[in-house]
């Protein structure tokens, strides 16, 4: 195995071939759920509260299927195991095509959520962590960041495509068009580990430099996952990830909302642009201030973008300007979710046992797939506007910056008990 440290690693082709699956799967597949719902809705009769449960249905397979992934992942071939997954994701998207009852969402929901969690949730962190030991928290932003760029020009095609040749054949036509793009891509660019190319991880030699920086090394240090799960940070922890999750997954009824409004379906696919354009920024400006302010500000500096967000929507609908910087914003919330909430668990609990609380405290954001997109669906349904919506996700935001407080309080009496170890 080589141990110099070439000019260009292979890693940083890792990276590009995860920015491309990542991307598309999430930015091009999940995130464009929403341009969809109304009008399927309005063709098929069905309420969206009802049309909605199929996302309450990928969520939970996503919370079963989540460490059976994991797994896999460690097990099998990089290239075949992704392969597969894009195509059940992908090819379940294009499925919907060809549905005539909600049925078929609810069916189809479920290789949807199996090749999403290996596309969009674990292949970035499980090979970024194969790949960088260096500049690891880089990479993730930057294929966050990525999702956002990508989505910033597939939302208005997609919309558009919506418009022009129907939402059927706008389902088909994105679902094949991932996977013609995603497979050659994960074939010719991901590999499981360095070792397949002869390689150490990116930035190894320089972590094995010297016995001075291995004194420096931190990464056992922290609080153990039998103290932190009985600890008030870890509650609040999960909470954060719940409310975050759920509010930022009120993306999905935005283009309802725009168009209950009275805007036109191209119209809002070209302002949901501007929640991918969000979502890049926010991706970069979270990497930068975490490691310029910590977590605890950058995540307070977040919710409070959020409360703008949510008040721009509440009270200047009526202005193009204000909603295309409101829904621009809210893509700063979504953007926290692969920034700001793996930086908290660090920062609040060290990286001892850092998987095993990140894995657990992250059901809270497979409960908010469960439980939130439905109910803003039935709120809309029962109530005919999204007004109580808007003021949950208020109440959500507050209560998320004062238990961030509450935490790192908490976190300081765990470290002066002397359980930071």
């Amino acid at each position: 195995m080589s141990t110099k440290q070439n000019k260009f690693h292979f890693a940083w082709l890792v990276l590009l071939g995860l920015c491309i699956t990542v991307g598309l799967g999430k930015s091009g597949l999940n995130s464009s759920a929403g341009l969809f719902l109304s009008p399927v809705s309005k063709d098929l009769g069905v309420g969206l509260g009802n049309l909605t449960l199929y996302l309450s249905i990928a969520s939970i397979v996503t919370m079963v299927f989540l460490p059976i992934g994991g797994k896999l992942m460690a097990k099998y071939d990089t290239r075949v195991l992704l392969s597969i997954a894009i195509i059940l994701q992908a090819g379940a998207f294009a499925l919907f095509g060809l549905m005539n009852s909600v049925w078929g969402w609810y069916l189809l929901s479920i290789p949807l959520a199996v090749g999403g969690v290996l596309i969009t949730v674990l292949a970035g962190p499980v090979l970024i962590n194969q790949w960088f030991k260096k500049r690891s928290g880089m990479a993730l932003g930057i294929i966050t960041a990525a999702g956002g760029l990508i989505g910033a020009f597939t939302t208005p095609l997609i919309g558009q495509l919506i418009g022009s040749q129907g939402w059927r054949s706008a389902y088909i036509i994105v679902g094949v068009a991932a996977i013609v793009i995603i497979v050659p891509t994960i074939v010719l660019l991901l590999r499981k580990s360095p070792s397949e190319k002869g390689l150490l991880p990116y930035g190894a030699e320089d972590n094995e430099a010297s016995d001075k920086d291995k004194k420096k090394d931190t990464s056992n240090s922290g609080i153990s996952f039998a103290d932190a799960k009985k600890s008030l940070s870890f509650v609040l922890l999960t909470l954060f990830f719940f409310f975050i999750t759920s509010i930022a997954s009120f993306s999905i009824h935005i283009p309802t909302y725009l168009m209950n409004e009275g805007f036109s379906i191209e119209f809002t696919g070209n302002v949901m642009a501007a929640l991918m354009v969000g979502v890049l920024i926010g991706s970069i400006l979270f990497g930068y201030l975490i490691d310029k302010i910590g977590a605890k500000n950058t995540a307070v500096i977040a919710m409070s973008i959020g409360l703008v967000s949510i008040l721009l929507l509440l009270f200047f609908v009526q202005s193009t300007v204000a909603i295309v910087v409101a829904v621009g914003l809210f893509g700063f919330v979504s953007a926290s979710i692969g920034t700001i909430a793996p930086a908290i668990t660090s920062a609040l609990f060290g990286n001892r046992d850092y998987s095993q609380i990140y894995s657990t405290v992250s059901l809270g954001l497979a409960v908010a797939g469960i439980i939130a997109l439905p109910l803003y669906g039935y709120i809309f349904d029962f109530t005919g506007s999204y007004t109580l919506v808007f003021y949950t996700l208020i109440a959500m935001l507050i209560i998320n910056i004062v238990g961030v407080f509450v935490a790192f309080t908490n976190k300081e009496k765990m470290v002066k008990a002397g359980l930071w170890k």
